[in-house]
């Protein structure tokens, strides 16, 4: 037996197997998948497993825990430190005697090796062995001595080469919840959780380097807090300060005799590796060397315009796992300390230049339209290294433009509070650089504008745009394409604050340059005239907003580079249009078409998507299918609240949808418990005189008539219609909706003079306004064909109502609710749903 077996439980032999180490933790999941990928794959020939990764991560400690826990399993056990490979095949020839063979110092090191490799795979004397063969780098040294037999072969490597030789376990750094377990075994009370998972993040969850933090705060007993401001000021140091004792070398020592490795064979590799350090910690696409070669400086012109050398670099660096490569996403990653330990050692001079490198690779290698969602998943890869690269503070004005694509991207996208931040800071160094009056600092703005839009902070971007634009205007010009950009920007925040012809003049104005300048099927002019759509839609131009719509989507439908939200917008709002001209079914049919199209493209939960959403339960609702929308209007509201919280104009406007909805059901109390709170947020979001504002309460007031209070109600349409005949007009759509609901308020309470005087002004206001077959004439005359019975007017109450019938059968179908409303006399309400602005 040899000197280290074991007892009984555990194999007979048991050879050159280090300690077990008495913190491991975790590691269930690969522990798992080695034994059974070692039990799958050798059942009858012994295939070596290789476990491949980067240095660090615990590979080593990984096969030393299966070796232990699985030593019951095996009668021999034998470890080789593969190393150095000129010593492996003493190291197997060691196993001679105890196979019952000639020792090495009888037959030469040579043949006692090659008995020993015929012995373990003709499985006598032991069938069930494993041979670990640790820190075999290179497998063209290391393939001619592994055994292929009976038993097991285990392989450690940083050479992801092995996989083209042996089936591979890629080993990871730990999950978060493995490096605090970890620190919290290795440390006990003298570490929370909370710290643990601080100390984890910042060595990012490499097992070498949190070993190596915890040995030191053990034995220094110096508190997280320091440990951690230290690491940020001097990496390399505090590194060196503590070898882990369970690995042979500290983190400095294995990293520079890696890189001193390199700098001697591949130089061109090194001055990759220094580039990447300055990079994020996440995946680095490797397109940004490719198409990043004619736009940088002089450190990595030479390297990057030759692909031969470029290759060789980076084969280098993987085979040394310098660099962890992932080629189905076609990134490279170095680990975050490795990175740090790099920025430590390179001068500070240099560390300017690799940095303005990296500036120039991003930027270089961007694609041209964040607003392409083909174009979203390269933009996600460069924004996690917009920080990390400190790119923000570069003063080029091609890299600043990129900076303001990442913000534009992420606002596409719908993270909107991430893109204000980052605009905050931009504007912030940017100001501080290059003074408050720059075009990059005023475009910053703009953009940060539109992101207070989409927060629903609509009087920081009324302010802003109009600081900005006047600043533009002044600037660069009024036809300039900065300029026009703010003019529209200003304009939607003007109809977010409620000013809605001022918006339209803008828009109107802008698409007329845009036009001049560039054509009518340039995509500037085409958001111009989009814009000047949803001013047509909020001044009641149905008609007109469904014809510009009409003529955008099929472009857009036509060409190519069009991104999928910018088409999404535009089918909601031709949907929109369509159903408020009062072609219901047409306008759900389309509706259904653009959420589904959304939640293939964009996600269930994308902002867009949601608000398609929203607007195809409003159009299931006004076609009669009442449980679809409330079922979808329901899950919308959950949705947006989750997102955005209650005080959202879009959480508002699915709160209101979803009351109308219950309401439409016959839940009178629970539509009143879902208006109420939204009613009383209008005021704070939208100004207590906005249209808006005053339109959502013609819903409340509907509620409380149904719910037994005709006289408030009366009340409160009454103020209703004389503010919004005051801010709209009293033609609006707003406005005549307001009527029908208060001529049914005067009847309710027995009025029906005043109700039919109200109910003949209104619908002769409506058919001025509107096409004879609208919804709201066909309401408002449904309505008056009861006001004029109850006055006595007889022939005149019948023939509206024959005629009435007809036009609700021709338009809404026989079985609509409505329309059966209409035949069992039942009076028809209007109410009122908001358009996003």
């Amino acid at each position: 037996m040899a000197e280290n077996s074991v007892p009984s439980q555990g194999p007979k032999i048991w050879e050159r197997v280090p300690k077990r180490n008495p913190n491991f933790t975790g590691r269930k999941d690969l522990l798992t998948a080695l034994r059974k990928s070692i039990n799958t794959v050798t059942a009858v020939v012994a295939q070596p497993q290789a476990l491949q990764g980067l240095g660090g991560v615990g590979k080593t400690q990984l096969a030393i825990e299966y070796a232990w826990q699985y030593r019951a399993h095996y009668d021999l056990v034998w470890w080789v430190s593969a190393d150095q490979p000129l010593l492996v095949p003493s190291v197997l020839a060691g196993m001679a005697p105890i196979l019952g063979l000639p020792p090495a110092t009888s037959t030469g090191v040579e043949q006692a090796t090659q008995a020993v490799l015929r012995a373990l795979e003709s499985g006598s004397p032991h069938r069930s062995w494993l041979v670990i063969f640790d820190n075999a780098e290179d497998p063209e040294y290391i393939k001619d001595f592994i055994p292929r037999g009976p038993g097991h072969v285990l392989i450690t490597s940083r050479n992801s080469r092995w996989s083209d030789h042996e089936p591979t376990i890629q080993v990871d750094v730990f999950r978060r919840e493995e490096s605090v377990a970890f620190l919290r075994k290795r440390l006990g009370d003298a570490i929370s959780s909370e710290e643990a998972d601080q100390l984890a993040d910042k060595l990012g969850d490499l097992p070498l380097a949190l070993e190596q933090a915890a040995a030191l705060l053990a034995r220094t007993l110096m508190s997280v807090e320091e440990y951690l401001s230290l690491l940020d000021e001097q990496t390399s140091k505090l590194l060196s300060l503590e070898k882990a004792p369970t690995y042979p070398q500290s983190m400095t020592a294995a990293w520079q005799l890696s890189v001193s490795q390199l700098q001697d064979r591949v130089p061109a590799a090194v001055e990759v590796l220094r580039c990447c350090a300055f990079f994020g910690p996440e995946p680095i696409p490797r397109d940004v060397f490719r198409r990043g070669n004619r736009v940088v400086g002089p450190r990595l012109a030479p390297i990057l315009s030759d692909p031969i050398e470029l290759t060789n670099a980076l084969s280098h660096l993987e085979r040394l796992a310098l660099v962890k490569v992932e080629p189905t996403t076609r990134t490279l990653q170095v680990h975050r300390l490795n990175q740090a330990l790099l920025r430590d050692e390179t001068p500070e001079k240099d560390r300017a230049e690799l940095r303005h490198e990296v500036h120039l690779l991003m930027s270089g290698t961007a694609p041209a339209d964040p607003d392409d969602t083909t174009n979203w998943a390269r933009f996600e890869e460069l924004a996690a290294h917009l920080e990390p690269s400190g790119l923000v503070d570069c003063k080029v004005s091609e890299v600043r433009s990129f900076a303001l694509d990442l913000v534009r991207y992420m606002y596409v996208r719908g993270s909107y509070r991430q893109a204000q931040t980052l605009l905050n800071e931009y504007i912030d160094r940017w100001s501080q650089a290059s003074g408050a009056q720059h075009k990059d600092v005023l475009a910053a703005q703009v953009h940060l504008s539109n992101t207070y839009l989409e927060l629903a902070t609509y009087a920081d971007a009324e302010r802003l745009f109009a600081e900005t634009f006047e600043q533009m205007r002044d600037s660069l010009g009024p036809e300039h394409s900065e300029t026009l950009w703010a003019q529209t920007g200003y304009a939607a925040a003007l109809r977010a604050r409620g000013d809605f012809s001022a918006a339209r003049q803008l828009d109107a104005e802008a698409a007329e340059i845009y036009k001049r300048l560039h054509g009518d099927t340039h995509q500037l002019t085409q958001r111009a005239r989009y814009n000047l759509a949803l001013d047509y839609t909020v001044t009641s131009k149905y008609d007109q907003a469904r014809e510009i719509l009409r003529d955008i989507f099929l472009h857009q439908s036509s060409v190519e580079g069009i991104g999928r939200r910018a088409l999404l917008l535009t089918w909601i709002n031709m949907s929109r249009a369509v159903r408020l001209s009062g072609q219901f079914q047409v306008a759900t049919d389309m509706a259904e078409e653009a959420y589904t199209y959304g939640v293939a493209q964009l996600g269930d939960d994308h902002p867009n998507t949601l608000l398609a959403a929203k607007d195809f339960a409003i159009s299931l609702r006004r076609s009669g299918r009442l449980a679809d929308a409330l079922q979808l209007m329901s899950d919308t509201h959950t949705r947006l609240q989750r997102l955005y919280g209650d005080g959202h104009a879009s959480t508002m406007a699915a709160a209101l949808g979803l009351a109308n909805a219950l309401r439409a059901n016959g839940d009178l109390e629970e539509a009143l418990d879902m208006a109420k709170p939204a009613v009383e947020h209008y005021p704070d979001v939208f100004g207590d005189e906005h249209p808006f504002t005053h339109a959502a309460r013609i819903d409340l007031a509907l509620l409380l008539r149904l719910s037994g209070d005709p006289a408030f109600a009366q009340d409160m349409d009454a103020s209703i219609l004389a503010r919004l005949s005051d801010r709209v007009g009293p033609d609006h759509d707003y406005a005549l909706s307001c009527a029908i609901n208060l001529q049914n308020d005067l009847a309710a309470l027995g009025r029906h003079a005043e109700a039919r005087a109200l109910g003949e002004e209104t619908l002769r206001r409506i058919r001025t306004s509107f096409t004879p077959d609208h919804y709201l004439g066909l309401v408002c005359a449904a309505n008056l064909c009861l006001d004029l019975q109850a006055t006595g007017a007889e022939e005149e109450a019948k023939r509206l109502f024959g005629e009435t019938t007809q036009r609700f059968e021709a338009v809404m179908g026989r079985e609509h609710p409505e329309a059966l409303a209409l035949l069992a006399g039942e009076r028809l309400n209007c109410d009122f749903d908001p358009p996003p602005i």
